[in-house]
């Protein structure tokens, strides 16, 4: 998710001008270059915390991530509470519809939020750097183009291709009738989500992780709020199913962007909104999507992939009961092990970018190592439970039909086994992307989520044996690659030469 734009010319480093891609790279033979930025002081200086750069390397990743894995963890409980509401209150096929949505809405929030990804690279090393009006400047600017793409494009596309767009995944019918008026709501009213992805970020970037915690145990309570009075009704409020579930996730996300503008806007927290000209800065916006575009494109491949896996399992002779046991077992239940991995790929991000950004690129690598260990760690856990209790697992979301809690189990089994990789592959591609490599995880993505897995159910759809099995396998097989691939890049050193 999660996950580039805005800047002026005067401030930005000069590119190498061998190239105009996101971030010049020097030969892999090359010597490193003379340092341009030069290690500050010990102790605290200026407005971030200087201990991501001084201090332990392993405990500067703690405190950063733990924030993040916790806020990640109440946000999936957003995404838990529609899933197990509408599971007892309607059925599995409004299961069913709620992940479709999210899978073509993460398509196309998660290409936006690309220009995220840009911010958080020179948040990060303008942050090291100790330079908080780059900082806020990026920042500002950042919110800009996302205001202006949500309300210009995300909703009215949204709204009318939606029809279009639950047929490509081969939707049952009785699933897209309950998906249809849920995706609707997500892209008319999307901004409040988009701008909490953009404020995390940001915050993130520059060292803060609790204040995205603050903000996302509001959103998530208010989510269930909105949810308890919208799914099953309340008073003279009728109950509105899958509906009443969008209604609540929007309604909390823009409650709360409306309250987080205005602490940026009176400078209370560690990024803010700079004074004076506010106008659109096109130099520094160009910077941010030569930086977070590929990120963006990844997203898409990513999201796009895993539309498409849609397909396959729509294909499937069970597949309206498939498809529910993907929503809940990949998108709910293994997301207790991505929750955790997704923080600790922003806490390696932040850290590598810091650290790279005040001339210290060892503690990068470090910083990166620590977070996949802990990663490991967590998957371990998490998986022996989908191994031990996958039925108990199911039975909290409303799915006790027979072929779907066989299919969810089952799927739980080889997600035990990938989670170890996918925790990996998350962390390592951190570490590329803070640093300013946002180029390799898009082919590495390409590779390990499209080639492999599509084109292991393809070749097994057109011998005739395409099975639910076939296609859990395939997830598999396309987190091991990516989680080898990642590494492998991480460890060439390459992003130590790029410039911002």
């Amino acid at each position: 998710m999660t996950e580039a734009l805005v800047r002026l010319r005067s401030w930005a480093v000069p590119a190498d001008n061998q190239t105009q891609a996101p971030a010049s790279v020097a030969p892999a033979n090359a010597s490193p270059p003379a340092q341009e930025v030069p290690a500050p002081p010990s102790g605290r200086l200026g407005r971030y915390d200087r201990s991501i750069v001084e201090g332990p390397i392993g405990r500067a990743v703690w405190r950063l991530s733990w924030p993040t894995i916790l806020q990640n963890a109440m946000g999936g409980l957003q995404g838990i509470v529609d899933h197990a509401m509408v599971g007892n209150f309607v059925g599995y096929t409004a299961n069913a519809a709620i992940g479709v949505s999210w899978q073509i809405f993460l398509v196309i929030i998660v290409f936006m939020g690309s220009l995220f990804t840009g911010m958080a690279v020179l948040v990060a090393r303008y942050a090291g750097a100790n330079e908080p009006e780059k900082v806020n400047r990026a920042v500002y600017q950042a919110f800009l183009v996302a205001f202006a793409l949500a309300v210009l494009v995300l909703a009215p596309l949204g709204y009318f291709l939606s029809p279009w767009l639950l047929g490509l995944v081969n939707a049952a019918p009785e699933v897209r009738a309950q998906a249809l008026p849920y995706i609707r709501t997500l892209f008319i009213f999307g901004f409040g989500l988009l701008f909490f992805y953009m404020l995390g970020a940001a915050l993130r970037s520059a060292g803060d992780a609790r204040t995205p915690l603050k903000f996302g145990i509001a959103i998530t309570i208010l989510n269930v709020i909105f949810n308890v009075i919208f799914i099953r009704g309340a008073g003279p409020i009728p109950a509105m199913g899958t509906l009443g579930a969008a209604i609540g996730t929007v309604l909390a996300t823009t409650l709360v962007g409306i309250f987080a503008i205005r602490m940026l806007l009176t400078e209370r927290l560690v990024v803010g909104f700079p004074k004076g000209d506010r106008r659109p800065d096109w130099t520094m916006i160009r910077s941010l999507f030569r930086f977070g575009l590929p990120a963006g494109i990844q997203g898409v491949a990513m999201n796009i992939a895993g539309l498409l896996l849609l397909r396959f399992i729509g294909s499937l002779p069970e597949s309206a009961a498939a498809q529910a046991a993907y929503a809940v077992g990949y998108t709910e239940l293994f997301s207790m092990i991505t929750w955790t991995s997704v923080g600790l790929m922003g806490a390696a991000a932040a850290a590598a970018g810091q650290n790279l950004g005040a001339g210290r690129p060892e503690r990068s690598v470090e910083a990166v190592r620590k977070a996949a260990f802990g990663g490991l760690m967590i998957a371990a856990c998490v998986g022996t439970l989908f191994v031990l209790i996958p039925e108990k697992l199911l039975w909290a979301f409303g799915l006790t039909d027979p072929e779907v809690t066989r299919l969810g189990s089952e799927l739980l089994g080889y997600l035990a086994f990938s989670g170890f990789f996918i925790s990996v592959a998350l962390t390592y591609t951190g570490g590329l992307q803070g640093t300013g490599d946002t180029r390799s995880p898009l082919y590495i993505t390409i590779v390990s989520q499209i080639v492999v897995p599509l084109g292991t159910c393809a070749l097994l759809q057109s011998s005739g044996h395409l099975t639910s099995r076939g296609i859990w396998t395939a997830i598999v097989l396309g987190h091991v690659t990516r989680a080898t691939l990642s590494v492998v890049r991480f460890r060439q050193k390459k992003w130590m030469q790029i410039r911002v």
